[in-house]
């Protein structure tokens, strides 16, 4: 791999970005909530109700009280859980009232199961409604064109740790909501998952991506992506002779294609 400092992609028009969207890398530093969802909250209006979809475990109901601490802790909001059992598909009617999306972390590939046959009705009905959409770890990567739902192996290697595989072997790609044009991993840092990002871009599988670090959040917006939090977001581009590699710290940001 070569490492260079990349250049700018090429910037996409607001109809191309018209969902206000925030991934956030992971993380429950209480002490950077304001920096990690103030953006989305702040996006979402005066007083929003927050729809926070969680595919439930069987702790859906501890799971939601965790992110409607943080969010009524960072700003004045209401917080509706929307808990989908493992296997189901959520009913978009609970978004009814919503002013916000947010869509929580757990198995990666259930996520992706539960929300792939909606890639079309939901992004449409987040930019028909105005609705800001944040994506919490799972809900980050699912938010991608093209998702990386895990895997911690490429043909056999090992190229990240096997406890980031999400109960899958090989690197796995899977088709995402489309909020975003690159594909995102998270928990970058603290779980050693940049290397499978790097990995998928240089198989050529996508062109481009984002690993984000726990305690961060990248909010795009109108084709420009900005750094908020305590970490990294690490942009990883296809440049035609290798891959280039980048790292964006807090108030920093960069166009993409």
């Amino acid at each position: 791999m070569r490492r260079h400092r990349a250049a700018p992609a090429r910037a996409g028009s607001r109809e191309e970005q018209s969902v206000s969207t925030h991934l956030i890398g992971g993380g429950w530093d209480e002490a950077a909530a304001g920096l990690v969802y103030g953006p989305f909250l702040k996006a979402a209006g005066d007083a929003p109700t927050v729809a926070v979809l969680l595919m439930d475990e069987g702790d859906g109901a501890e799971y939601f009280a965790r992110f409607e601490r943080v969010l009524r802790r960072t700003a004045r909001c209401t917080p509706v859980p929307v808990l989908v059992p493992l296997g189901g598909v959520p009913d978009l009617g609970a978004l009814d009232g919503a002013d916000a999306l947010l869509i929580g972390g757990g198995l990666t590939p259930a996520y992706q199961d539960a929300l792939g046959g909606l890639r079309t009705e939901l992004p449409a009905l987040l930019a028909a409604r105005g609705l800001p959409y944040a994506g919490f770890s799972a809900g980050a990567a699912v938010a991608a064109g093209t998702a990386v739902v895990g895997g911690w192996r490429s043909a056999g290697v090992p190229i990240c740790p096997e406890e980031t595989g999400e109960d899958l072997e090989e690197i796995e790609l899977r088709p995402g909501l489309g909020l975003v044009p690159f594909t995102v991993d998270v928990h970058a840092a603290q779980w050693g998952t940049l290397p499978r990002l790097i990995e998928a871009v240089a198989r050529g599988g996508v062109r481009q991506g984002v690993a984000i670090d726990e305690n961060t959040v990248l909010t795009v917006d109108a084709g420009t992506a900005r750094v908020s939090g305590t970490g990294r977001v690490h942009l990883v581009q296809a440049d035609g002779s290798g891959v280039g590699l980048r790292a964006y710290r807090a108030g920093e940001s960069f166009a993409f294609d």
